[in-house]
């Protein structure tokens, strides 16, 4: 069955205008849930929310919904996702016990984060963002950021 030129654009705008729509939801949910701990500090702006480091051990967990999907970031880590669902699920284990950060920094530049997630017998690894470019003739120092919502 074939579709003409028309069809398959009204079919793809169509598609555009669902996602688009479900932009302000994902955020919304997230805003519901976070009034219920009013000492996080958090900000939006209707496309990313953001919740700030609730200590210097922490780190801030954002959510951005770009129309098309949603990127998670914790501090300099970041994931894509295709479902609201898995990048809520990830934004709020983010907040909590459960995930941590292990940031590699060489002076006063960070420039590896690895999301490392508790399991039964201690920490496994998830995935690392990198950058290409820092000063690696300085000391390497590994830091780790967690943040303790329950």
């Amino acid at each position: 069955m074939a579709f003409s030129v028309c069809e398959r654009y009204t079919a793809v705008k169509s598609f555009e205008n669902e996602m688009k729509m479900s932009i302000p939801d994902a955020i919304l949910k997230l805003r519901r849930r976070l009034e219920s701990y009013p000492l996080l500090s958090y900000h939006d702006d209707g496309q990313t929310i953001t919740v700030d480091a609730a200590s210097p051990t922490g780190f801030a967990v954002s959510l951005t919904a770009t129309g098309r999907d949603f990127i998670v970031r914790f501090d300099g880590w970041h994931e894509y996702f295709n479902f609201q669902v898995d990048a809520i699920n990830y934004f709020v284990l983010g907040l909590s016990d459960q995930y941590r950060l292990k940031v590699l920094r060489r002076g006063k530049t960070e420039y590896q984060w690895t999301l490392q997630y508790r399991t039964a017998t201690g920490w496994d690894e998830d995935s690392t963002i990198a950058r290409a470019y820092f000063p690696f003739w300085r000391k390497l120092e590994i830091i780790y950021r967690q943040n303790t919502l329950s």
